[in-house]
């Protein structure tokens, strides 16, 4: 049974510290695109440089973040996996599309768009497999099996296991944008353990930094969340910036809609 709860569906959607703003133009241009929900537009740049190390790969998980997003785009995506799949590589690259095919399952499953959850569980076992102890995805692949665990498996003790190790590993990394991710999740497992407390100090820092990274994609989602730990004036405002954003961007994430009462 899937555990729709505080913290449920596209907010958990993406954090990759490796498609962040590096000062290289085109990872520059994909990273606004995507932070502004301009995922296809994002896709199409690195389609021109699909003969690259990794290109296939990434224009998969912009596609896959994509869907999860707006609920759309599902076969293109499926299109732009099975390209990155098929791409010779070593272990590293073939864990990373394992990581990436888990999580769309995953994605499909929590939407209802078909219950694909022994793929997405076969998949992420399949990286945790390939991907070396020491590589820089496995902190990615923590949190994506923490969301597994929680929304799929009804298990919230053992995703906050797997959210805690994902947060150490992104804080020490550096990599702000998975730990916003893991900063929301635990924030919201926090508020269904009634320690409200920790989930808005979670979730002030989640806001935090997707507000210092321009992730605006992800800032509504956050302050929708920190409005459900706050009361009066201080919850309606955040709730109305929330929506102000949500607008700005053509309505997404789409299932934030209800959240804020717009219809």
């Amino acid at each position: 049974m899937k555990r729709q709860g505080e913290g449920t569906v596209a907010d958990t959607a993406m954090a990759n510290g490796d498609l962040q703003d590096d000062g290289d133009p085109l990872t520059g241009a994909v990273w606004r695109l995507r932070s502004r929900g301009c995922w296809a537009e994002a896709a199409d740049l690195v389609a021109e440089r699909d003969g690259e190390p990794g290109a296939a790969l990434l224009r998969a998980m912009l596609l896959g973040e994509g869907c999860l997003y707006t609920g759309e785009g599902w076969e293109r995506a499926e299109d732009a996996l099975r390209a990155a799949e098929a791409v010779p590589t070593d272990d590293e690259g073939r864990g990373a599309a394992a990581c990436e095919r888990g999580h769309l399952a995953w994605a499909s499953t929590l939407l209802g768009v078909r219950d694909r959850t022994d793929e997405a569980r076969a998949a992420l076992g399949r990286a945790a497999a390939l991907l070396p102890p020491d590589s820089p995805r496995r902190a990615l692949l923590d949190y994506r099996r923490g969301l597994l665990g929680e929304y799929l498996s009804d298990g919230p003790q053992g995703a906050e296991a797997a959210y805690r190790r994902a947060h150490a590993a992104a804080a020490a990394r550096g990599d702000l944008l998975l730990l916003s991710g893991t900063w929301r999740q635990l924030g919201g497992l926090a508020l269904h353990s009634d320690d409200l407390g920790e989930a808005r100090r979670a979730f002030r820092e989640s806001l935090r930094l997707r507000e210092e990274l321009g992730f605006l994609v992800g800032i509504a989602p956050a302050l929708e969340a920190l409005a459900s730990v706050e009361s009066g004036r201080e919850a309606e405002r955040l709730r109305e910036e929330a929506r102000r954003l949500f607008r700005m961007l053509g309505g997404v994430p789409r299932w934030l809609a209800p959240r804020l009462g717009i219809a």
